[in-house]
């Protein structure tokens, strides 16, 4: 009885919010945005029933969680889901309500207290269709080698896009690409609901990680090192993360105004607006609206 209505009341305050939360918390603003929203809030309320349900004692089922949130993020509009997983913080409550966004007891963490090596996860994604990436230039395994999957699909590796995405550049003043932290952003809550899924490490910092570490990763040490290396030692995911808050600090504003044409979409550009500047929100949801990754 006790876990069943520890469920509900994570339920109810994912789905609804916290008027102790209120004033100033950026996730508290996110969720009312994505209620606000009829296909924003079906998805959510999908993903979190899907996550909170029980398989069996102590257990839940996995796969279904995973399919409900990898569904949220690629057919629910683009600025209320980003908005959702990259809300900024400035306190710890905001910060651990950010860390469960995705009910990560069941999206993230392992069946025991022990994280696995990080090999595991990444192999489990090399051979998955949702997220498979070694046949596009992830990894050392020859063709020839029995572990080898088939090549990826040209539209599906998310691993490979993250990669790619946040990669940084040592040649450039910042070391990173230009523009880059819309495209690393993206990429990585493709992440979300794979084998590989990464989430907030604390409710002290935005760091973010893998579920897994790499102390029995054995011969394949170094690989593993890089592998976890791309969410822990990135300063350009890092610099994606922690600039979003300028680039969308008014966007649930105007989500949450009450006197807001509801037909008003969000993610239309309209032509006769003029030219965009750098610092318009609508400058940026042509990226986001590009098609998603399946």
């Amino acid at each position: 009885m006790a876990g069943c209505l520890g469920s509900v009341l994570l339920l109810l305050l994912l789905l609804l919010g916290s008027a102790s939360d209120a004033g100033g918390n950026r996730c508290v603003d996110a969720a009312e945005a994505c209620t606000a929203d009829a296909r924003c809030q079906r998805l959510r309320t999908e993903y979190v029933a899907r996550c909170l349900a029980r398989a069996a004692p102590r257990s839940c089922p996995r796969a279904r969680c995973h399919r409900a949130l990898r569904r949220f993020f690629t057919r629910g509009p683009p600025a209320l889901t980003h908005a959702l997983l990259f809300c900024p913080c400035a306190g710890p409550a905001c910060a651990e309500r950010r860390r469960q966004t995705f009910v990560p007891a069941c999206a993230f963490y392992g069946p025991g207290t022990v994280r696995p090596p990080c090999l595991e996860p990444l192999d489990a994604c090399v051979q998955s269709r949702v997220c498979r990436c070694w046949g596009c230039g992830w990894g050392a395994l020859g063709p020839g080698d029995p572990r080898s999957p088939p090549p990826c699909r040209p539209h599906r590796p998310r691993l490979l896009a993250f990669q790619a995405s946040c990669a940084p550049v040592p040649s450039t003043p910042d070391g990173c690409q230009r523009d880059q932290g819309l495209r690393c952003l993206r990429a990585y809550a493709g992440l979300v609901g794979t084998a590989v899924t990464p989430n907030y490490v604390d409710n002290a910092s935005a760091r973010v990680a893998p579920w897994c570490d790499c102390r029995a990763s054995g011969n394949r040490r170094e690989e593993c090192e890089a592998f976890r290396g791309l969410f822990t030692r990135n300063q350009c995911l890092d610099g994606a993360i922690g600039t979003f808050d300028s680039r969308w600090s008014g966007l649930l504003q105007v989500q949450l105004d009450p006197h807001q044409d509801p037909g008003y979409n969000l993610l239309q550009v309209s032509s006769a607006a003029g030219p965009l500047k750098e610092s318009s929100l609508l400058s940026i949801f042509p990226v986001l609206a590009l098609r998603p990754l399946l």
